[in-house]
């Protein structure tokens, strides 16, 4: 079929290089990997060559996400699907390809103005062992369900909801959070593998493209280390350690280097093959450090 299959990859745009490495590699357990390149530097979370790329050019931003596909085949297929639905998508060179470490590439820009890339056949260095950038008493989940999951800015909900649904995600609402002023929020996740979903979006107006990225271990002491170390260094939690009631993760939110969040979660649950929605969560999630727009009551 043509339709992504995982959040494969993602770019970041920093300006602190140095902060990164050690965020990354000494609280996360990333892998840092520097080939030399100048502008850039790699994080690995497993076989692949990267997950994540830092772009050392002053943005501190999403620069873009990169959605997969099976293979040839299906790449074409999509491409020509968002075509014939007036999408403007154009179909990567071979220095781009090499650039991306990917076989075949296309670019294009989503509704809410989030650079987005399809791609297929990912560099994955099967020779090499992941080596985490701490001791790591397991691994990052990821395989078939992709890097995580993200909250992107967008202003139009409809119009984001039918381009992913063109890219091959589904979901819908699944919490009404009651706002001041008598309003409600109504967050939107969509999912396209057993994650319970890879991409929301519907927490309302955003400074950044991105809010959070989500990243799962396999390990609850590897959570529970990255949450000591987080504390000891005095690093900002927009939300403290708590469940999910939609994928039923014990996570909380820190800020990065960049002035955004990453949320560092285990033990999400697959997604449901129904829709369900929530008033609130299981446990926890406390608001803490203000200004990085999960300033609600969970």
């Amino acid at each position: 079929m043509s339709q992504v299959t995982e959040l494969g990859y993602m770019g970041l745009s920093i300006s602190n290089v140095d902060a990164w490495k050690d965020y990354a590699a000494s609280i996360v357990g990333m892998e840092i990997v520097d080939e030399g390149e100048g502008d850039r530097i790699y994080l690995r979370m497993d076989k692949w060559h990267h997950r994540l790329t830092l772009h050392i050019d002053g943005g501190d931003d999403l620069a873009y996400i990169g959605w997969r596909v099976a293979g040839p085949s299906e790449f074409n297929e999509l491409v020509e699907k968002l075509r014939l639905n007036n999408l403007d998508i154009r179909v990567a060179s071979e220095e781009e390809c090499e650039e991306r470490r990917v076989l075949g590439l296309a670019k294009t820009v989503d509704p809410g103005g989030n650079p987005t890339e399809i791609f297929y056949g990912p560099l994955v260095e099967n020779w090499r062992a992941f080596h985490p950038g701490r001791p790591m008493f397991g691994k990052f989940t990821t395989g078939t369900e992709g890097i995580g999951h993200c909250i992107l800015r967008q202003d139009d909900i409809p119009a984001a909801v039918r381009f992913y649904e063109l890219l091959g995600l589904t979901g819908s609402v699944e919490y009404k959070l009651p706002l001041p002023g008598g309003m409600t929020a109504k967050p939107y996740f969509m999912h396209v593998n057993g994650r319970q979903h890879s991409v929301a979006f519907g927490l309302g107006p955003m400074k950044k493209r991105i809010n959070h990225l989500m990243l799962e271990y396999t390990n609850l002491d590897d959570l529970g280390i990255a949450h000591d170390i987080i504390r000891q260094r005095k690093i900002d939690v927009a939300l403290q350690l708590g469940k999910h009631s939609n994928d039923e993760a014990l996570t909380f939110y820190c800020a990065n280097p960049s002035g955004w969040l990453w949320e560092l979660g285990w033990g999400a649950k697959k997604a449901e093959g129904q829709q369900e929605y929530y008033s609130r969560d299981i446990f926890g999630h406390g608001n803490e450090a203000a200004g990085y727009g999960m300033d609600i009551e969970l």
